[in-house]
């Protein structure tokens, strides 16, 4: 008789105060209710029950509502009798004793009508306490508030994304790559040599340049990263304003204390967030351009899910509490369990989730990411009605993500060539197009039965119609370096599998009738020499590429760390053949590179070698044009081992030591010598001698600056190896490598653009890769 009882106090309002009702239910239709509800048991006047024609406005009509709440009870403990009784007549006329009865239509068909009747009338009980009108417009008004913000970063992205459309860089890779058998789009390294490129006059105001100014500096800001955290300030930022959105969508006019639903509604508001941000074909991605993938998007992914355990904590755990301070059992009804098991399964979800998981057990992060969402579905829709409508979006996003990827799958006959056992070359020949330099695809390589394994690859090479290397096959190349389970093993299968193909063929030579043969190969040892292994892989993309588009820059910097030079080289080779090859079609203004990487040893040299030497003898071609580009090449061995292995790069400098890259950049952007003027006069000369000094002061900010420079120009200086070009040109920087490496750049270029050098250097921009999980 709980309901009867439960109805029947309501008749003592005075009794029946804020500090005895506590309801944790999220249930609810919320189009029967109109107007504010309470989040808790009581009546006054004014407070709508369940219809807005159900709203008591005196004494007289709380009381009679409280009379029409007592019959409902009596109605509902009157159909639990019945079913009841049902039950224990329909087993005892079933066959046998079996524990589950078997399935009579007339008995299941009563039995479902009588508990559709009574879960109504539950559910009618609990619209008199839900606090469904304002819990619903705080979560529309965070759905409204997020959209928004992020409508805003898509206009900002605009001019990037119109300029990126205009020299085909934008959505030229949707459908995938594709190959060229005949090879039709090839074409030989020749130099075209078209009309000169000239930087375009600036006709900005000087208002305009002097607010341009302001906002770089204040943008530089956003480059800063802190060690440790793996964000910059601009996405700390970021982060810091969706979490006091939350915050505030959670506490505003919201008794927590007794009654947290609030907490749970802005929970569930999270799941388009989170699979917005997680899916590799996302629409943001799309929407904001090329160098905005999945890769640069996914720590909104992260703080989202954790944002909505928050959540989903404090919505559980003071809902424990109230029914700790009441005597309620917190087990046992389906709501309730239902709710525990969601948070649980949510807590396994994020602490799976964490760095150090996903570095050292990735396979398990994997498949427990995949299997607990699953789960978390289910619990929460068993949980609460409310949580159905906001499962649609994730999915459509996922099923949006699945059908883009079904486009971009392709399985590919390739080659490995293993450069001793620290590094792997894959070659995926005839794949010439729907693909640009910087970009990378989930690899799936078929051997030793891991067919299951796919991991992310940069291609290190730019499209054929446009690449200056020769030394690898025309079509798709990664470097693989043997640092992990599953590159390891490829590189032990490529070398045991070259061994045993190099044998059997000394074999075949040694045999019978083979003389001659065995005789041309010993004159010719190295070209008999097999260094390829054939074997079957599968693309998945591509995905992300460059923000930065080189060819609007007359300098640039590509610096890179171990592996990461499989980024760096393949924008290399394309900017140098889209100004020697192409002739600067699309108005490319490079005039000089600095190609920068830090290696362990000198034998790691060798793994990109012959591609470096490709791409400086094809550099050395445009010196005869009106149109130059300069290519310096700086490697910097951290480590001395096998010093004497070290191939001959045309304009290459090696370098035992660790580089500073706010000193590199500092002497590349260093400003060029004026000459001295012939017999000054004395008043001439103190005011050019003045005018130096103040032109010194606003270049190089501080002494410290000039000390710097001066003591890396005394180890290597680039500056020298380079010529030098007027200001105003721009620099783009591109960094590829450990997290510390990529950290240390982003603060150099805040401190440049910060300092009084970025007006004379005029725009500077970066572009970073981070290699880390």
């Amino acid at each position: 008789m709980l309901h009867p009882i439960f109805s029947f106090l309501c008749l003592f309002s005075s009794v029946v105060l804020a500090d005895n009702g506590m309801d944790m239910s999220m249930d609810g239709p919320m189009a029967l209710t109109g107007a504010t509800m309470t989040p808790y048991l009581h009546f006054s006047a004014g407070d709508t029950l369940w219809f807005l024609g159900w709203v008591p406005q005196s004494k007289g009509a709380i009381g009679g509502a409280c009379v029409g709440l007592f019959l409902l009870g009596l109605v509902d403990r009157w159909l639990a009798a019945i079913r009841s009784t049902a039950n224990t007549y329909w087993r005892t006329r079933s066959v046998g004793t079996r524990y589950i009865p078997p399935f009579i239509l007339s008995h299941d068909l009563s039995r479902g009508i009588l508990h559709a009747a009574q879960m109504a009338l539950n559910f009618a009980f609990m619209l008199v306490v839900i606090s469904y009108v304002e819990d619903p417009k705080w979560q529309r008004k965070f759905s409204i508030i997020w959209p928004s913000v992020l409508a805003f970063f898509i206009l900002l992205s605009l001019p990037n994304l119109l300029r990126s459309l205009r020299n085909g860089r934008a959505y030229s890779t949707l459908l995938g790559i594709s190959e060229d058998i005949g090879g039709r789009e090839y074409d030989a390294v020749l130099l075209l040599d078209r009309s000169e490129t000239k930087r375009p006059l600036d006709k900005r105001s000087f208002s305009l340049r002097l607010l341009e100014n302001f906002v770089g500096r204040l943008g530089s800001i956003f480059y800063w990263t802190l060690p440790g955290i793996g964000l910059n300030a601009g996405q700390i930022l970021v982060l810091a304003g969706y979490i006091v959105t939350v915050v505030l969508c959670i506490v505003l006019d919201a008794p927590l204390i007794s009654n947290s639903n609030r907490a749970g509604f802005i929970a569930i508001a999270q799941f388009p967030v989170v699979f917005l941000f997680a899916t590799k074909n996302s629409i943001v991605s799309l929407l904001l351009g090329p160098g905005n993938g999945y890769e640069k998007l996914n720590f909104i992914h992260r703080w989202s899910g954790r944002i909505m355990f928050l959540g989903a904590v404090l919505h559980g755990s003071l809902w424990i509490r109230n029914h700790l301070q009441y005597n309620l059992e917190i087990l046992g009804q389906q709501k309730e369990t239902s709710g525990v098991a969601a948070l649980g399964v949510l807590g396994i979800i994020v602490l799976t989730s964490l760095r150090p998981v996903r570095r050292f057990c990735y396979e398990v992060f994997y498949i427990i990411h995949i299997f607990a969402f699953i789960a978390f579905f289910i619990t929460i829709c068993y949980h609460t009605i409310y949580a159905s409508p906001w499962i649609f979006p994730p999915l459509a996003f996922y099923g949006l993500d699945i059908l883009m990827r079904m486009f971009r799958h392709r399985i590919k006959d390739a080659v490995l060539v293993p450069v001793g056992k620290q590094m792997t070359l894959v070659h995926v020949p005839y794949s010439t197009s729907g693909w640009i330099a910087g970009q990378h695809v989930r690899l799936r390589i078929f051997f030793l039965g891991r067919i299951f394994e796919s991991h992310p690859l940069t291609i290190c090479s730019a499209p054929p119609d446009v690449s200056c290397i020769t030394s690898m096959p025309q079509g798709i190349s990664f470097g693989v370096r043997a640092c992990g389970d599953w590159s390891r093993a490829l590189n032990q299968y490529a070398l045991q599998t070259l061994a045993e193909i190099n044998a059997a063929e000394s074999c075949e030579k040694s045999l019978p009738g083979s003389t001659e043969k065995a005789h041309a190969a010993s004159a010719t040892p190295s070209a008999s020499a097999v260094t390829e292994v054939p074997i079957q892989v599968m693309l998945d993309g591509p995905y992300g590429g460059c923000s930065v588009d080189l060819g609007n820059y007359e300098t640039v910097l590509l610096f890179a760390g171990g592996s990461g030079i499989t980024f760096t080289l393949g924008l290399l080779d394309d900017i140098v053949g889209r100004c020697v090859r192409k002739g600067r079609a699309n108005g490319e203004v490079t005039r000089r590179i600095e190609f920068a990487w830090c290696v362990r040893s000198f034998g790691s040299i060798d793994w990109f070698a012959p591609a470096l030497m490709d791409i400086a003898n094809a550099a050395t071609l445009s010196s005869v044009s009106s149109t130059p580009i300069e290519v310096h090449i700086s490697i910097y061995v951290t480590c001395l081992c096998n010093p004497e292995a070290i191939p001959q790069i045309p304009n290459c400098d090696v370098t035992m030591i660790r580089p500073s890259i706010y000193r590199v950049l500092l002497d590349l952007t260093a400003p060029p010598e004026q000459p001295s003027p012939s017999a000054p006069s004395p008043a001439r000369s103190s005011k050019l001698e003045a005018t130096k000094s103040a032109e010194k002061v606003t270049e190089l900010d501080d002494q410290y600056e000039v000390e710097e420079v001066s003591a890396f120009q005394g180890v290597n200086s680039v500056s020298a190896k380079l010529p030098r070009i007027s200001d105003g040109g721009g620099v783009a920087v591109c960094v590829s490598g450990p997290e510390g490496l990529v950290r240390e750049a982003s603060n150099a270029v805040a401190r440049v653009k910060m300092s009084r050098r970025r007006q004379r250097l005029g725009k500077i921009d970066l572009h970073t890769e981070v290699f880390t999980l």
